[in-house]
């Protein structure tokens, strides 16, 4: 059963944006914290921006002042505004929710930042 559903990825030059989006199965969004991570190739997955149900923000430093994390609680999804985009932001972004403890994945989509 698919639970998390990424949409948005894609090819961008640098200095480009994207915008990220993930539904998710509404009784799994209202009570979970939810966040983005990326992997590049031959490196670890790394947590980039994160949103609590209450609506805190936290970013990477990384990405901070060009991403924008937002949550819609009416259509139980999360989105990652990606501005200023960097060649080095080139990853495979996954969505993930963090629900009593348990942390649930989608597929991930690719992001591709030309230089």
């Amino acid at each position: 059963q698919v639970q998390l559903v990424e949409s948005g990825g894609g090819l961008v030059e640098a200095g480009g944006s994207l915008r990220l989006s993930c539904a998710a199965s509404r009784s799994i969004f209202t009570l979970s914290d939810m966040g983005w991570y990326r992997q590049a190739p031959g490196k670890q997955r790394e947590l980039v921006a994160s949103i609590t149900r209450g609506g805190i923000r936290n970013y990477v430093e990384s990405v901070r002042g060009r991403f924008t994390i937002s949550r819609d609680n009416a259509k139980s999804t999360v989105d990652l505004q990606m501005n200023s985009l960097k060649p080095e932001d080139t990853a495979v972004y996954y969505c993930n929710a963090v629900l009593r403890g348990l942390s649930l994945w989608g597929q991930g989509t690719q992001v591709t930042v030309s230089s």
